[in-house]
């Protein structure tokens, strides 16, 4: 499972920007040469063990490989890779 925890350090390694709504969820920015390519809601709430199992699919990848993102093996250049493997990008 995908927690805010993992969510949080996805954030950081991909250099997400962070928009803040007025509902219960920011939203998480990635942008890669001025294009936006990602994005995905963070619930605000205290409780951490809530799962963020959305992510994977909002960043195009499995939910291995989006735990990897999280948890290091996975690095930013590659999950870069993968998305212009998948013509997400160029």
């Amino acid at each position: 499972m995908i927690t805010k925890q993992h969510a949080e350090a996805i954030i950081k390694k991909l250099q997400a920007e962070i928009h803040t709504k007025r509902d219960a969820h920011d939203l998480a920015v990635v942008y890669h040469n001025g294009k936006r390519i990602a994005s995905f809601g963070i619930r605000r709430g205290s409780r951490k063990n809530l799962g963020h199992n959305h992510i994977s699919h909002d960043l195009h990848v499995s939910p291995h490989t989006c735990l990897g993102l999280a948890q290091c093996p996975v690095s930013k250049d590659e999950w870069l890779e993968m998305m212009g493997q998948k013509g997400l990008i160029n």
